[in-house]
C-alpha cells in the first residue's frame, strides 16, 4: 500500500492526515491534531513558529506509531504570511501574523512607489492591506529585512524545517502580490521598484515538484525517510484542486475564511476585476482561482470564544435560526479583522448595544449569504460567465443554514463537500506525483467517488 500524508494548517488548527487508495478509492485517516492560535507579543500579534514545527514534525513521528510510513508528505497553510532566515539560517523574530496592524501605514507608502492600479495591472491579486507585498514594507523599514538571506512563505519554511531545501512555491507565492500572472514568475520590477533585496527571491516550483528527502536529523527523529513535495501550498489552492467543479460552476471554499471564486486558465486584468477587487491567485495546472476573499467562520469562531463556548456551532445555529431576526454588516469591515470581542464588534459596528446574541449570529448569516450573492452577480459581471451551481467545501460546508441561505439568496444549484477539502486537494497531488498516469480530472473523479457531496435542497 502507497501511503501520503497531508499536513494542512489553517489559522487555529492543524491536522496530518494519512491518505491512500484503495479499491478505487480515496480512504483517509487523521492521525494527529493541535491547535495554532495567533498569541500577543506585547502590541504585535505573532505565530508560534518554535509550536508549529514541534507539531509537524511530533505528526510525521506518528506514522510510525500507527504503521502508516508515507511514500510523500506535502503541506498547506493559509497565505501571505512569512519567514526570514538570516546567513545562519536562523529565523529572524518574530513572525508577524496577517491580523496584525503594522501594515495600516505601509499600503500608502507603497502605493506611492508602486500604484494601486499598476500593481494589479501586473499581479491580478486582491488589495488587502495584509497582503506580503506591504509586510516587507515593514520590514525594509525596520531594517530587519536588512539581516533577512532568505524569504519563505509559511508552507516552505516548513518544508525547510524537514528537508533544509530552500524553495518556495507557486500558488502561496501569488498570495504576496508579487508574482506576475502572465509570467507566473516573481516579478522583479516590483521588487526592484520597493527595494526590496533581491537576493531573497528565487524561483518558483510549482504543485506537484519534489522539495528533498527528510534532514539527517529529521530521519532519525520520525524513524524513517520520505519525499517532501509540493501540493498546491496555499490552502485554498489545494481545497479547490479537490472541488468538483463542472462547467459554469462557481466554488466556496468556507474556512476561517469564505473563498468565492471560479476556476479560470488565464487570468482576469481589467480595471472592472481591480475595482471589484477579485483576486487572481495561483491554482494547481496553472490555472488561476478569480476570486474574492470575505471573512467567513472566523466571526463565528470567535463569538463562540466570546462566550467562553458556551453553545456549540450546532446550537449557535439554532439561536440564529429562532432569533427571527437579522441586519446586514460588512462581513470584511476593518472593526472584525481582530476584535478584542467580536460580539461587542458586531453590536457596536451596528450601533446597537442590547442586540440578542441570536440576533447577532443570525445578522452574520444573512449577511455572509448576502455576501456570496455580491460575489456571484460580480464574477457573473465581470467574466461574462452565467453561474449555473455553486459548490461549498471546507469546514464551513457543514453548516446546513448557512448553506440553505446561501442556495436562497443566490438562487443557484448548491453541492455540500467534501468537508476535508483542503487535505484531499493536497492529497490527490501527491498521488499524482506518485502516479504521472493520474491528472487532474482523473484526481477530481476519484474525490468524487470517494466522498459524500450532497445538493443542498
Amino acid at each position: 500500500m502507497t501511503y501520503h500524508l497531508a499536513i494542512d494548517i489553517g489559522a487555529s488548527s492543524g491536522r496530518h492526515i494519512i491518505g491512500w487508495i484503495e479499491n478505487e478509492i480515496l480512504c483517509t485517516e487523521e492521525i494527529y491534531r493541535f491547535d495554532n492560535n495567533i498569541i500577543r507579543d506585547g502590541k504585535s500579534l505573532v505565530w508560534d513558529i518554535d509550536n508549529l514545527v514541534y507539531h509537524v514534525k511530533n505528526g510525521i513521528k506518528r506514522c510510525r506509531d500507527v504503521n502508516k510510513i508515507p511514500h510523500t508528505i506535502a503541506i498547506d497553510t493559509w497565505g501571505v504570511d512569512y519567514v526570514l532566515l538570516d546567513n545562519d539560517l536562523n529565523v529572524l523574530m518574530p513572525v508577524y501574523c496577517y491580523r496584525d496592524s503594522r501594515t495600516d501605514n505601509s499600503v500608502p507608502m507603497v502605493e506611492n512607489v508602486f500604484s494601486a492600479e499598476k500593481l494589479y495591472s501586473h499581479t491580478g491579486i486582491q488589495k488587502q492591506s495584509f497582503n506580503t507585498v506591504y509586510q516587507l514594507w515593514c520590514d525594509k523599514e525596520s531594517g530587519k529585512m536588512d539581516k533577512a538571506e532568505h524569504f519563505l512563505m509559511m508552507p516552505s519554511y516548513l518544508s525547510f524545517c524537514l528537508t533544509g531545501e530552500i524553495k518556495n512555491e507557486y500558488t502561496n507565492a501569488t498570495t504576496t502580490g508579487m508574482v506576475n500572472a502572465k509570467t507566473c514568475k516573481l516579478d522583479g520590477e516590483i521588487i526592484n521598484s520597493l527595494g526590496y533585496s533581491k537576493k531573497l527571491f528565487d524561483n518558483l516550483l510549482m504543485p506537484g515538484e519534489f522539495v528533498g528527502n527528510f534532514t539527517d536529523e529529521m530521519k532519525e527523529y520520525a524513524g524513517f525517510d520520505s519525499n517532501v513535495i509540493f501540493c498546491p501550498s496555499h490552502d485554498t489552492a489545494s481545497a479547490v484542486a479537490a472541488c468538483p467543479l463542472q462547467e459554469n460552476s462557481m466554488y466556496v471554499s468556507s474556512g476561517t475564511w469564505s473563498l468565492i471564486g471560479v476556476e479560470l486558465e488565464k487570468p482576469v486584468l481589467s480595471e472592472d476585476a481591480r475595482i471589484a477587487n477579485f483576486a487572481n491567485e495561483g491554482g494547481i495546472d496553472k490555472r488561476f482561482r478569480f476570486l474574492k476573499n470575505y471573512m467567513g467562520m472566523w466571526l463565528f469562531q470567535n463569538i463562540r470564544r466570546n462566550i467562553n463556548k458556551s453553545l456549540t456551532y450546532d446550537e449557535m445555529m439554532n439561536e440564529a435560526i429562532n432569533s427571527g431576526e437579522y441586519y446586514y454588516i460588512d462581513v470584511n469591515a476593518k472593526e472584525f479583522v481582530a476584535p478584542d470581542n467580536m460580539v461587542n464588534a458586531i453590536r457596536s459596528y451596528l450601533n446597537k448595544p442590547d442586540l440578542p446574541l441570536g440576533v447577532v449570529l443570525n445578522s452574520v448569516y444573512h449577511s455572509l449569504a448576502k455576501a456570496y450573492n455580491d460575489a456571484v452577480l460580480e464574477i457573473e459581471s465581470v467574466t461574462g460567465a452565467q453561474i449555473s451551481s455553486i459548490n461549498i467545501v471546507g469546514g464551513g460546508c457543514k453548516d446546513k443554514y448557512l448553506n440553505n441561505l446561501t442556495a436562497k439568496y443566490t438562487g443557484k444549484m448548491v453541492c455540500a463537500g467534501p468537508v476535508e477539502a483542503t487535505a484531499t486537494g493536497n492529497l490527490i497531488t501527491q498521488v499524482m506525483y506518485a502516479n504521472t498516469d493520474f491528472n487532474l480530472a482523473k484526481a477530481r473523479d476519484l474525490v468524487k467517488r470517494s466522498f459524500d457531496i450532497k445538493e443542498v435542497e
